[in-house]
């Protein structure tokens, strides 16, 4: 297997957990709505994403992937409320277990 095979599989490894850890939080929020924040701030998942001489803080950029890449996959809905994002699973996905 090559190293691009390898990567891309690991990420989608790691957005399957993401999904699971949504449908376990969904049932504690309104409609099923999980805020971003919260997911990010659970998993740890706000890291720097720049050189160790860069100034800049920390960043969700890898969770902004694999949400996106959930997104496409048509597994977890998106809403933008006020400037913050939630996502929830689809309901055909979270009815599924």
């Amino acid at each position: 297997m090559n190293h691009k095979l390898k990567i891309h599989n690991l990420l989608n490894e790691i957005a399957s957990e993401l999904l699971e850890y949504i449908k376990e939080c969904e049932s504690s929020y309104e409609d099923r709505w999980v805020p971003a924040a919260d997911i990010k701030r659970n998993l740890e998942l706000n890291l720097v994403a720049v050189p160790l001489g860069n100034p800049r803080g920390e960043k969700g950029w890898l969770f902004g992937i694999l949400a996106r890449m959930l997104e496409e996959q048509n597994l977890v809905e998106y809403q933008l409320v006020n400037r913050r994002a939630y996502y929830r699973t689809k309901i055909a996905q979270a009815n599924k277990t």
